[in-house]
């Protein structure tokens, strides 16, 4: 399919993939599974969907609908292959048995137990194939007294300690506005995923990787606990602050829109305070460190405030730019599509669509020089691959058929 985006190959070429040879089955839906499959799949490697016949990922008809589809659908499942299968069904956990003996990792975000009920359980799958690497994302784990606890992203980043600080003092904590929760347990299955194929590279064995929504934002927590540990410091929501850091704040503008201003370092509060005319802060003996000027950071917010309110924010932007200062505006969807610097990064991408239409995506990140990753292919249709999925594995066109009668398998050719 022709995808319009711009590689960073020769004219002519195709750039190599860090991944190419890598075979993943990914039996997950929604969002976590399906966005570390998705990743893989961006730098090369051959990703099998398994998604129930009929309606298939759930993902496909969530939020904003183009012709009966998700447009998110065209960004979580780009360079992947439809295989719509059954698993509830016998003969469908055997054709996924195949699949797995010849694949090199199989992602799942079911409820743990779910996989071990259809006769799919990891240690019956690696005694198939010893070298499979499976990912296992869940809400809690595998294992403890809440394992089996229905958890989606939101929760995990309530029980992980980021709901809690996503807001202002003595309000509501509202949630990030995106499904944080889950892509950052994605993130962390395709860091576990590499590690393991390291490993597997020096010995030969595959091995289980076990991702809870919960731990994975946790781990991002940054001081959190060790401040509990040791001082019984419990940290609340402070808005746009950052507890313990300052100058760093949204700072109001003539305009009505906030500035981002990250003054926190020694040298940088110095340009900072300079620029807009407190040469005694700049001056200051106790606000030469980080601690002294924390403890004064309502005082520095002030003057910071008192400055920018008298600016619009491109001229404070432009200002702190001239002197060096970490700052920025905030952005919407819109401000990104129009931003010269991110399509200049190749982090706005055109993809030509089945019916001839274009829709804008995002770039791949990582950015590798050698290898880069890419949108190969556009996110198949339901059971798009169905046939050739399964014809790959040694089954027979009758055979093929058959299972489509009896519901079993969908998609492909009739």
């Amino acid at each position: 399919m022709d995808t319009r985006v711009t590689s960073q190959a020769a004219p002519g070429t195709a750039p190599p993939s860090a991944l190419a040879g890598l075979k993943v089955l990914e039996l997950g839906q929604l969002i976590a599974g399906p966005f570390a499959a998705k990743t893989l799949a961006e730098f090369g490697a051959e990703v099998i969907k398994i998604e129930p016949p009929g309606a298939g990922d759930p993902l496909r008809k969530w939020r904003m609908l183009k012709d009966g589809t998700s447009v998110w659908w065209q960004v979580q499942s780009r360079n992947k292959r439809s295989l719509a299968l059954d698993l509830r069904d016998p003969d469908g956990q055997a054709i996924v048995r195949q699949l797995a003996a010849e694949a090199d990792v199989l992602i799942e975000n079911f409820r743990p137990g779910a996989m071990e009920g259809w006769g799919l359980a990891p240690d019956a799958l690696l005694e198939l194939n010893p070298r499979l690497i499976v990912l296992r994302i869940s809400g809690y784990g595998q294992t403890g007294p809440y394992r089996n606890r229905p958890g989606f992203g939101v929760i995990g980043e309530a029980m992980g300690g980021l709901r809690h600080l996503t807001a202002e003092p003595d309000r509501v904590p509202v949630r990030v506005g995106v499904s944080i929760g889950d892509t950052l347990a994605a993130l962390h299955g395709v860091i576990g995923i590499l590690l393991a194929l390291q490993h597997r590279h020096a010995c030969g064995r595959g091995q289980v990787i076990d991702v809870a929504l919960y731990e994975a934002v946790f781990n991002c927590m940054e001081s959190l606990l060790p401040e509990y540990s040791a001082f019984g410091a419990v940290r609340g929501p402070a808005g746009s602050a950052l507890p313990g850091i300052a100058p760093t704040n949204a700072y109001r503008c003539k305009d009505g829109g906030y500035a981002l201003i990250a003054g926190n370092g020694d040298s940088i509060f110095r340009r900072l305070m300079v620029l807009i005319g407190r040469q005694d802060l700049a001056q200051d003996p106790m606000l030469g460190d980080n601690a002294g000027r924390v403890a004064r950071v309502a005082e520095l917010d002030e003057a910071i405030g008192a400055w920018t309110a008298q600016r619009t924010v491109a001229e404070v932007l432009a200002a702190l730019d001239g002197a060096s200062v970490p700052a920025g505006r905030i952005y919407t969807i819109a401000d990104i599509a129009a931003d010269p610097h991110y399509r200049a990064r190749g982090m706005l991408q055109d993809i030509r669509l089945d019916d001839g239409s274009t829709l804008a995506v995002p770039g791949v990140v990582p950015k590798l020089s050698l290898t880069p990753g890419a949108h190969r292919r556009n996110a198949p249709a339901l059971g798009q691959d169905t046939d050739a999925v399964l014809r790959e594995i040694g089954l027979s066109p009758q055979q093929i058929q058959a299972l489509k009668a009896r519901g079993i398998v969908d998609g492909g050719p009739a």
